[in-house]
């Protein structure tokens, strides 16, 4: 790296002697990770997002406790010791890399429309709805390090494709759970969107909601933002659809997505362009999250 004493940017050499300014470094960086963090990810914004600091972080969790009835002056005042516990999150690292051969692709990528801005960024991006995916279907660590699978209470197996009443079911199940009603969302496939319209009667006012839905003039039914994802659990013939409030499913995220660009000495002198983050994400209780299972066989 060398530094020209009349301008304030750093530069980079190639062997011949050409340099690539550190403002296109820095730029791209930005770029990718403006990308990453805003505009990739499909569910980061709707789960409960934490900073970490370690490897390991504990979401508190408060149960319910009642009053009782007061029935002296002067009575002692009661300690209703309301049930505690916490889930534990663990992170785990993850990256990604790709090499640019050419000076002038280097130039290329500081603009924001740059492939290599955006297959990094969209990379980064599915791998955080990859994790919140898992958190909720999976199992769940309790503080004192016993699993918690999600209950069968929570799970809905349609027994053909994706229907209103699948999804009014998984309301029921949140609205019994006494579950807020805000910040309510429903993760399905473009299969799930489709299957909604094909078997709704079309004189219904459902028919007419969810053919809003699929020409994108609406996104919200029955109190749930409708989130369409293509990383949904598929077997051969089923999907996987989430249905979840924000507050229950937590992200902790360690080290945001970080961009770097080097020269590889090992690889020719090529530059490499790499990303990196540290989070992990975990369901934090399983009232506020339904899974329902839809089959096309």
């Amino acid at each position: 790296m060398a530094y020209d004493i009349l301008s304030p940017i750093y530069t980079m050499e190639y062997t011949d002697g050409s340099t690539v300014d550190k403002a296109y470094v820095e730029q791209f960086r930005d770029n990718v990770v403006q990308l990453a963090q805003q505009d990739m990810s499909r569910l980061r914004s709707c789960v409960r997002n934490e900073s970490v600091r370690g490897d390991k972080f504990n979401f508190e969790r408060l149960g319910v406790s009642e009053a009782i009835q007061k029935t002296a002056r002067h009575s002692i005042t009661p300690i209703m010791d309301a049930p505690h516990s916490r889930r534990t999150l663990s992170m785990t690292d993850w990256q990604w890399a790709d090499l640019v051969d050419e000076e002038d692709k280097l130039r290329m990528i500081i603009s924001p429309e740059s492939e290599y801005a955006k297959s990094g960024a969209m990379a980064m991006g599915r791998q955080f709805d990859r994790l919140i995916i898992a958190a909720m279907s999976g199992n769940s660590v309790d503080g004192d390090g016993s699993t918690v699978a999600l209950p069968i209470e929570q799970k809905i197996a349609v027994g053909g494709a994706m229907s209103i009443a699948a999804m009014t079911e998984a309301k029921r199940i949140m609205d019994e759970n006494e579950v807020a009603s805000n910040d309510r969302y429903f993760a399905m496939k473009a299969a799930d969107i489709e299957a909604l319209l094909n078997t709704t009667e079309v004189t219904s006012a459902d028919y007419n909601t969810v053919r809003a839905l699929v020409k994108g003039e609406i996104d919200t039914y029955l109190g749930f933002k409708i989130i369409r994802t293509e990383l949904l659990t598929t077997t051969v013939a089923a999907n996987t659809c989430l249905a979840w409030q924000k507050d229950h499913v937590g992200l902790g995220v360690g080290r945001d997505v970080v961009s770097r660009i080097d020269q590889r000495k090992d690889l020719s002198y090529a530059w490499q362009v790499y990303l990196a983050f540290t989070a992990g994400a975990i369901r934090i209780q399983e009232e506020g999250v339904v899974e329902v299972t839809t089959d096309y066989a």
